[in-house]
């Protein structure tokens, strides 16, 4: 292998594995004997001082993994809440209408991550964050809205 295709391949795995920001685990949930637990975590937004959000999702047990053949992958669903917990203080945010991610994790060995990203509404001086789902393909549907109005005090 070429040193041309060497440093983009070390760049793309870098880009694969590497997050926004990280998230910390503050509980979880076991849904059944199988070892399927529902997994709660807390994350900051790194740009967006004061505000805190907490994502669950589906995390598949090692029975339920040998069970169904798909040993690598977790399902898409996830939920999002998001609130004030101090001092509102934005950084340096996306303000365009595409908005910016602020985490992601991997859902499978390979391609599956859930994201959630934050979109600024200006207009209605409001951060809207939604929870998704990325896929190579057949993207999913599934998806958790939050959002955290900012009063006249937010700076």
């Amino acid at each position: 292998m070429s040193k041309k295709m060497i440093l983009p391949l070390i760049s793309s795995a870098i880009l694969c594995f590497s997050t926004a920001t990280s998230a910390e685990e503050v509980g979880s949930v076991d849904v059944d004997w199988l070892g399927n637990d529902i997994i709660v975590e807390a994350l900051a937004d790194p740009e967006v001082e004061g505000v805190t959000c907490h994502i669950s999702y589906f995390e598949r047990g090692i029975i339920d993994r040998l069970q169904k053949g798909n040993w690598f992958e977790d399902p898409s669903n996830s939920s999002i809440s998001c609130r004030q917990t101090g001092p509102i203080r934005i950084g340096d945010i996306a303000r365009g209408d595409k908005g910016e991610n602020v985490f992601s994790e991997r859902r499978s060995i390979i391609f599956k991550s859930l994201r959630v990203k934050r979109i600024f509404d200006e207009e209605n001086n409001t951060l809207i964050y939604i929870s998704h789902a990325r896929d190579v393909q057949n993207g999913s549907a599934k998806m958790s809205m939050s959002t955290v109005p900012l009063y006249s005090g937010s700076k």
